[in-house]
């Protein structure tokens, strides 16, 4: 009896595995794979979000590194990129952002890129 019942069983695993490979199962659209993240990261546009960064990206801009890029990034949020120039910086920082001002935007800030809001020393490096 116990054999019988162990087949039966065994039967019974088989046809569902079998069903499971058979039958389509429901496909995901890619928008449901993205996070907020990679909204965040895409409505930038290649851009540094003043809003949404840490230091370091601004090291691609000599002269914005550490200083100048410290004093925007505490001085957040922002409502538009000019609003920068209301903070209190020197004559030298506002001609350096001035120079670099096309290579930045403002997007609404995100903890999804602020997480535990530590804009100073994210913990990316190199």
């Amino acid at each position: 009896m116990k054999r019988l019942v162990a087949w039966l069983m065994s039967g019974v695993v088989m046809a569902g595995l079998l069903l499971t490979l058979l039958l389509p199962s429901p496909a995901f659209a890619a928008s449901d794979l993205r996070n907020i993240a990679d909204d965040k990261i895409a409505e930038r546009g290649g851009k540094v979000d003043l809003n949404n960064c840490s230091v370091r990206r601004f090291q691609d801009y000599p002269g914005m590194y550490p200083t100048l890029a410290g004093k925007i990034v505490l001085g957040g949020p922002y409502s538009s990129v000019d609003d920068v120039l209301a903070l209190d910086l020197s004559d030298r920082q506002k001609e350096l952002f001035n120079k670099y001002k096309g290579n930045f935007t403002v997007t609404d800030a995100s903890i999804a890129l602020n997480e535990g809001d530590d804009r100073i020393n994210d913990g990316q490096y190199r």
